[in-house]
Parts: C-alpha cells; structure tokens; sequence
C-alpha cells in the first residue's frame, strides 16, 4: 500500500515539475483536499477547511477523509504492532474490546 502512495507521490512531482507554473489556477485532487481538510480541522483552521471544501464535491471529500483515515490507522497500527481496531477504539477514546 505504501509503495503505491509512494509512486503516485513521485509521479505527481514528475508531473508538477514537467508541467510547471503556467500561472493557471492548478485543480486540486481528493486527495489533495483531504490533507488540507484534516489538518485544518486539526488545527481548528476554518479558513483553510472552507477552501479545502470548495476544491472538490462533497461526495469526493467524504471519500478522501474516510481513505485518509484507513491509511492513518493502518500505519499507526503497524508502528504500534497493535491491531487496526484497537487503534481505532484507543483514537476515539473507547474501550478495548
């Protein structure tokens, strides 16, 4: 999973660098919104949440959050050596199960 987010990472570098600054307003993926999103969030920034939400649907962002969100639990889970759920249950203050 974390050799596919590298390539895609490198293969929009490569893209960014050949295309460089055309002065146009550059489109923005989910992806790219759900970073801005959950870090704004995070950092109870509602400027950047606001534009964060006007780069893509509504339908996309929800998508890009919960994909966000798999990943993160996924790589903190691996890092912990604990199980998916149990770092799930533990970021959301529930009990173990």
């Amino acid at each position: 999973m974390f050799g596919k987010i590298r390539e895609n990472w490198a293969r929009s570098r490569a893209t960014r660098r050949t295309h460089g600054d055309t002065g146009e307003a550059r489109s923005h993926n989910l992806f790219e919104a759900a970073a801005v999103y959950v870090s704004a969030c995070a950092e109870d920034d509602q400027e950047r949440i606001d534009e964060a939400r006007g780069w893509v649907s509504p339908e996309a962002l929800s998508f890009g959050v919960n994909e966000l969100a798999c990943r993160a639990v996924v790589a903190l889970a691996r890092e912990s050596d604990r199980s998916p759920q149990d770092v799930a249950r533990a970021l959301l203050g529930l009990p173990a199960s």
